[in-house]
C-alpha cells in the first residue's frame, strides 16, 4: 500500500473517532408522547386507594386532569413508560380561573409503588398563584424543597421572584392555552413559559448527590403529570412532544 492512501485511511478513521467525541446533540427529532385518543405511553401511579378514580382520561382529544368532584385522594400522578435523560421537552396546558388545585410536570423521576412516592423534581404549574409556574420543587424523598428559586429550606418562594414579563393564560383569554418548555441537559434546567424565560438553574451538587442517585432520579428519569394530593383540580394537556439529545463524549487528548 502506497503512503498517500494509508494516510488517507487514517485520516478517514480519525475523522470518524472525532464525529463521536463532540460534545452536543445530535439525530435529534421531535416525538409525540400523545397521540390524541387514549394514554398509551403513560400509567396512572397513585397509592392502592385511589386506583379506582378516573382522575386522568382524554377527552375531545386532549388530556384532562378533573378532580373537582373531591379532595379526598392522595398525590395522583400520570407516569410516561419512558425513561429521559438529556432532552427538550413541550407541551401546552389549559388552566382555569378560580380553580384552587396544584399541578406540575415532574422529570427525570421514579415512581416507588411500595411506598407510594414520586421521587424526583418538579417544574411547578399553580393556577391560584400562576407566578409559582416553572419554579423547581424537588419530590425527592430527603430532599423536599425549593430548588428554584434557590431559598433555605424550610422556606417558601414569594411573587417578587417570578421573572419580569412572565405570562400566564387562564381558559377564557383569548389563547387560551399556556405553551411550556422545558430543556433537561446534565444538571441544568431550564424552562421557558409562553415565550419567557422563567427558570434557569444548575443543580450540580444536587440533581446528581448521593440522595438523587440513591433514589435514581435527578439525571435520568420519567416524565410525569401531577394532581396535587388533596386538591380539587382540572387541568387539560396537549400537544406533548419530547426531543431527545444525544449528548456526546469529550474527545480525548
Amino acid at each position: 500500500m502506497s503512503s498517500r492512501p494509508l494516510h488517507l485511511l487514517v485520516a478517514l478513521i480519525l475523522l470518524g473517532l472525532g464525529a463521536g467525541c463532540r460534545t452536543g446533540s445530535h439525530g435529534a427529532r421531535w416525538q409525540s408522547l400523545f397521540n390524541g385518543r387514549d394514554l398509551s405511553g403513560w400509567t396512572v401511579k397513585c397509592k392502592p386507594e385511589d386506583r379506582t378514580k378516573s382522575y386522568w382520561k382524554v377527552e375531545d382529544g386532549v388530556i384532562v386532569a378533573d378532580s373537582m368532584d373531591g379532595a379526598k385522594h392522595d398525590y395522583l400522578w400520570l407516569v410516561s413508560d419512558r425513561e429521559y435523560s438529556d432532552f427538550v421537552l413541550r407541551l401546552k396546558f389549559q388552566a382555569f380561573r378560580n380553580n384552587p388545585g396544584n399541578s406540575g410536570v415532574q422529570i427525570r423521576s421514579r415512581y416507588d409503588d411500595a411506598a407510594g412516592w414520586l421521587d424526583g423534581p418538579q417544574l411547578d404549574i399553580n393556577p391560584p398563584g400562576p407566578w409559582r409556574t416553572g419554579m423547581i420543587w424537588d419530590e425527592t424523598r430527603g430532599v423536599q424543597h425549593w430548588l428554584f428559586p434557590p431559598v433555605p429550606k424550610g422556606k417558601w418562594v414569594d411573587e417578587t421572584m417570578a421573572p419580569s414579563g412572565m405570562k400566564f393564560l387562564f381558559s377564557d383569554d383569548p389563547a387560551a392555552w399556556n405553551e411550556l418548555e422545558i430543556t433537561a441537559v446534565g444538571t441544568r434546567v431550564k424552562a421557558v413559559l409562553n415565550g419567557v424565560l422563567v427558570t434557569d438553574y444548575d443543580g450540580t451538587g444536587m440533581l446528581d448527590d448521593a440522595t438523587h442517585r440513591a433514589r435514581q432520579v435527578g439525571e435520568r428519569g420519567h416524565l410525569a403529570l401531577q394532581i396535587h394530593t388533596g386538591d380539587r383540580l382540572r387541568i387539560r394537556f396537549k400537544d406533548v412532544q419530547v426531543r431527545e439529545l444525544a449528548t456526546r463524549r469529550s474527545c480525548p487528548d
